[in-house]
Formats: C-alpha cells, sequence, structure tokens
C-alpha cells in the first residue's frame, strides 16, 4: 500500500503571508528600535552612506559646540576675575590717595597700608582660584581655545593674561610714606589700565 501526501494549499498561502507580515514586523520593530529609517546597509547602502556621513558632521559639530560652551565658561570665569581684580585696585588707590594726603601721620598711614596689603594679597588670591576645568587664563599659563568647525583644523585662542601683583607691577608696593604712596598711585592707574584691557 503506498503512501499519499495531500497538501494544504490554503495552508501553505496563509505561511507564506504569516512569514512575510514577520519579516515586515521584523523591519518594522528594528526602526522602531534604533530610530532609524534605514538602520543598517542591507536596508539601502546609499542612504545609508548618506546618513552616516551625516551623522559624522553632527558628531563634529556637537564637539564644536561642547568645544564652545567650555570656551564661555572659561571666559566668563577670566572676565569675572579680571573685573574683581579691577575693583580691588580700584580700592588700593582710595588707599593710596588717602596715604599721599601731607595731613596723615605715621600712625594713619600704618592703618591704611594694613587694609592696602590685605587688599593686594586678594589679587593674588583671586588670580589663582580663576580657573575653570583646571586651566586658569588669569596667571599667564592656560591660554583659551575653542574649535569651530567640524573637523578641528579651525580654532579661536584667547591668550593668557597674568593679572597677578607681581606682574601688574604692584608687588612689594606700600604705603607707609606719603612718597611711597605717590608711586603706588601711579602704579596702580597703570595696572587698572592692564586689567581692565583684559576685561575688554
Amino acid at each position: 500500500m503506498g503512501f499519499s501526501v495531500n497538501t494544504n494549499a490554503g495552508a501553505l498561502v496563509a505561511l507564506q503571508n504569516l512569514n512575510k507580515t514577520n519579516m515586515q514586523l521584523n523591519a518594522v520593530q528594528s526602526k522602531i528600535n534604533t530610530g532609524l529609517k534605514v538602520s543598517g546597509a542591507k536596508d539601502d547602502a546609499s542612504i545609508f552612506a548618506i546618513a552616516q556621513k551625516q551623522r559624522a558632521e553632527l558628531g563634529g559639530l556637537s564637539a564644536v559646540t561642547s568645544s564652545l560652551d567650555r570656551a564661555t565658561g572659561a571666559l566668563d570665569v577670566a572676565i569675572a576675575g579680571a573685573e574683581a581684580a579691577s575693583d580691588l585696585l580700584i580700592q588700593m588707590k582710595e588707599k593710596a590717595v588717602a596715604a599721599k594726603d601731607s595731613g596723615n601721620d605715621t600712625a594713619s598711614r600704618t592703618l591704611l597700608d594694613n587694609d592696602y596689603q590685605q587688599l593686594l594679597s586678594q589679587i593674588d588670591t583671586i588670580v589663582n582660584n580663576a580657573e575653570f576645568n583646571g586651566r586658569n587664563s588669569l596667571d599667564g599659563t592656560d591660554d583659551i581655545v575653542a574649535i569651530v568647525n567640524a573637523d578641528a583644523s579651525s580654532d579661536i585662542t584667547v591668550t593668557a593674561q597674568d593679572l597677578n601683583a607681581t606682574a601688574l607691577g604692584i608687588n612689594g608696593s606700600d604705603i607707609t610714606t606719603a612718597g611711597n604712596a605717590s608711586d603706588a598711585v601711579a602704579d596702580i592707574d597703570t595696572a587698572i589700565k592692564n586689567s581692565v584691557h583684559v576685561c575688554e
């Protein structure tokens, strides 16, 4: 007795449709998972190549944005530090002008000089603490650099400035005599111009 196999043509068609639906479902699921219409070269090689190039450009531009943000933060810190140093210089000038007054005695000048020296030390404290991301552009050591294009072939550089008391020419100055106070006023005027130049 022989065997006969009867195939159900309707079931085969249904199975083919089910397989096709599963393939389409997998493709849709891949698009949902990746968020990409073309998630790989096998979906559409030319579109995928274009998309990859655009993704690379966007990645480069994202790095540029981050670099510019860091540079902006560093500039904000540097400008704030320079403005604070300039404000201290103005207060020092007030003390020095007061010490120039011939009506002051030695005790008065000594008191003025104590305040003056405190202000002088604060300038170095401000300059030394004006760091952003571990870099300091007010003590003359670290330029502020930002890349401005996606392949990092161009950048903007803001040269570091040295605003500590020695660089400003006021380190070691005192106002204990009228002559010293007069010299201090001249030195402070020059230092103020230098610190304001940084803020421009």
